[in-house]
């Protein structure tokens, strides 16, 4: 089965639990499950019961959507993604968002766990990603796709800044950069991550932006930063410390999403 094949079965499995089009479509990275709880009049589907959806083993992934409203705005929320690091192929971890974007959302987030190279930044930081570094090797684009050198919408983002203000949540603005995995990369690898202009680092969301915008969204990304990169702090990295900190940012992070949806959504 095809690629473009393997979408549309995900869309019709999709369509037979009733997900529509939906206003705007949330990714959550690792421990940010939390904000599905915001979600008025919601309604969980397990990946298990869609046909065609790829499903993480990676602690901190519920592994379900969440089909919902927040403020009269249609929601759809994906509680974990799966990553190329996985053995995954990029098409794979592309698919649901573009089976998203087929039935109609023209609007994404998408979120993840960072670690962050700007020394002055501490755990817990939240952080728009105004662009973004692939060197993951790969791209979800085929040649008949057309390429967007800014992938990461200005104004989606200003909202979201907009909003971060208005309610007193502290949030910066960087450039996201995207490795394979699955190993933490090295204090070396840090430095040269830093010298190319990096300010968080992670595994994942680049090809999801990409497939996402190369089928007409819209599309915002927010970093948790979760830990110091390796080199910077001396101390050990561990995936423990990257869930403690996105219980520690839940409240923020949840706020932030549910006072912006409506204005992200129109």
């Amino acid at each position: 089965m095809s690629a473009a094949q393997q979408i549309e079965r995900l869309a019709s499995s999709l369509r037979h639990h009733g997900v529509g089009a939906v206003d705007i479509a949330f990714v959550l990275g690792s421990g940010l499950g939390a904000f599905a709880e915001r979600i008025e009049r919601a309604r969980a589907i397990p990946y298990a019961e869609i046909d065609g959806m790829p499903t993480s083993a990676v602690k901190g992934h519920a592994g379900r959507l969440v089909l919902g409203e927040i403020g009269g705005v249609r929601v759809l929320a994906q509680q974990g993604r799966v990553h190329l690091y996985e053995g995954w192929s990029v098409s794979e971890v592309t698919r649901a968002v573009r089976a998203i974007a087929q039935l109609g959302c023209r609007r994404f987030v998408l979120t993840n766990a960072a670690g962050g190279i700007r020394r002055e930044w501490r755990p817990g930081l939240l952080m728009t990603i105004r662009d973004h570094i692939n060197l993951q090797g790969r791209s979800p684009l085929t040649r008949a796709e057309a390429g967007y050198a800014r992938p990461y919408d200005d104004g989606l983002t200003q909202v979201l800044h907009a909003v971060a203000q208005e309610r007193g949540i502290a949030l910066e603005s960087g450039v996201y950069a995207g490795l394979l995995g699955p190993n933490y990369e090295t204090p070396a690898e840090i430095r040269m991550l830093s010298t190319m202009g990096a300010d968080a680092v992670g595994m994942s969301t680049v090809a999801e932006v990409l497939a996402a915008r190369a089928s007409g969204a819209r599309v915002a990304g927010i970093s948790l930063v979760t830990n110091q990169a390796a080199g910077i702090t001396g101390e050990p990295l561990s995936h423990a410390e990257v869930m403690a900190a996105g219980q520690e940012a839940a409240d923020r992070f949840s706020n932030l999403l549910q006072h912006a949806a409506a204005r992200l959504a129109g």
